[in-house]
């Protein structure tokens, strides 16, 4: 029987690693300028807090969430998001009683929806998410976004758009969820299935459905920022003024309303327009939470964040690049005593620093030159009878073919001057 990796499943093997790691670096060095802390959760959770904290009308919860019972038959789900497990973290941690009030984590790492598969979308997938907690400010949701825009501007993309909307607080949804149902009642009919099934729950959802979304109603329907409240409002305007001040294109974009249920106030995307995505590609994104928090049983606690795709990163990722920076050294030893005596050198050159490989196939040093250069080796280090009997290696720059004999004592010495450390 032949073994395949499931559907919506990718193997990431070596010669694609390097530009994981790339990117990973990048997130990682942005995350440390905005001084965002990593928090890691388990990969599976208690199903209910999914359904109590993304919400039991979007299509994550209906239709895209792996879940199983475990051998005590306790429902589990493996996390198709990574806003719920933080925020589980934070109230079953205590972390709202932290001296700081403001919290900033990130997190990075795979989730699962069970979704048609696409370029750039699998069922397992990767996230790079951020969740700014305890401070309920026009300034960190300007924070938040300000980070996401670093991070697509760190990748090179071009022609992107901030698209912003407020959905307002709860006293604003009340009154917009009763326009909604007003709006929609008389075509509800014409709708479809889930859309009939949100209409009484979280008639916002309608909004954002795929089935429905050239009908004539969703063209008409009211816009949440024509219900804010005054404060909501007030909240709105200093993010639309606050990213004015700091020279920030952005669009209002009234049909904005994200996919889960925990948004409110300030929801963000950025939309691509880069060949490398297609036109109008949705990035990331992400808005404020503020009842997420005691929704799942904590304090109130106001909460804003933003996730991005890994996969989708990638492929913003220059593919012409070269990622592999090479090796230091690698190793060319001719018979069985040089290779015991390279495994040696080799040893000591790691525990200094370098990145070493070496040859234990017992090739000829024509073939061992061949994979110094797939290896993109600084140098290569040739040992032979001679060499080990006389104490001394000879090194070759790979660049300049020039080769120097260095007795075994200053092979440390020789190279971090040769390396510039």
């Amino acid at each position: 029987m032949k073994y395949s990796a499931p559907r919506g499943t990718v193997d990431i093997l070596p010669d694609a690693s390097g530009k994981w790691e790339k990117l990973e670096r990048i997130l990682r060095t942005i995350a440390s300028n905005y001084h965002v802390k990593e928090m890691r959760t388990p990969i599976f959770e208690h199903t209910e807090l999914f359904n109590r904290a993304v919400g039991d009308t979007t299509d994550v919860v209906t239709k895209e969430m792996y879940t199983f019972e475990d051998k005590k038959g306790r429902s589990i789900t493996l996390r198709p998001e990574g806003t719920a497990g933080i925020a589980r973290a934070y109230v079953e941690n205590k972390m709202y009683a932290l001296p700081e009030k403001l919290t900033k984590v990130f997190y990075m790492g795979p989730m699962f929806r069970y979704e048609r598969p696409q370029s750039g979308r699998q069922r397992q997938f990767h996230q790079f998410g951020v969740e700014m907690l305890g401070v309920e400010s026009p300034y960190v949701d300007v924070e938040c976004m300000m980070m996401a825009i670093t991070v697509v501007k760190a990748l090179g993309l071009e022609n992107v758009t901030l698209h912003i909307n407020s959905l307002g607080d709860e006293e604003s949804r009340d009154a917009y969820r009763k326009a909604l149902q007003d709006h929609f009642r008389p075509v509800l009919s014409d709708l479809c299935e889930d859309c009939n099934a949100r209409f009484e729950k979280n008639p916002l959802r309608i909004l954002d459905c795929k089935v429905d979304a050239k009908h004539e109603a969703m063209k008409t329907a009211p816009k949440t920022i024509d219900y804010l409240s005054e404060s909501a409002k007030a909240h709105f305007d200093k993010v639309c003024a606050l990213l004015d001040d700091l020279e920030v294109d952005y669009v209002i974009d009234t049909n904005l309303v994200r996919g889960l249920d925990y948004y409110s106030h300030t929801v963000f995307e950025i939309i691509s327009d880069d060949p490398k995505l297609g036109a109008g590609a949705t990035v990331g994104g992400g808005g404020r939470y503020n009842g997420l928090v005691e929704e799942i049983g904590g304090p109130a606690t106001p909460g804003v964040g933003f996730a991005f795709g890994l996969e989708r990163l990638m492929i913003a990722l220059n593919d012409n690049e070269d990622d592999d920076e090479g090796i230091d050294v690698y190793i060319m030893p001719l018979g069985e005593e040089a290779r015991d005596l390279g495994m040696q050198i080799s040893a000591v050159l790691r525990a200094n620093g370098f990145s070493v490989d070496m040859d234990y196939a017992g090739r000829g040093f024509k073939g061992q030159f061949k994979s110094a250069d797939r290896f993109k080796a600084t140098y290569s280090l040739l040992l032979g009878e001679d060499e080990v009997k006389g104490e001394y290696v000879n090194i070759r720059d790979n660049k300049t073919k020039e080769q120097e004999q260095v007795p075994f004592e200053d092979i440390v010495s020789y190279l971090e001057k040769g390396l510039g450390l």
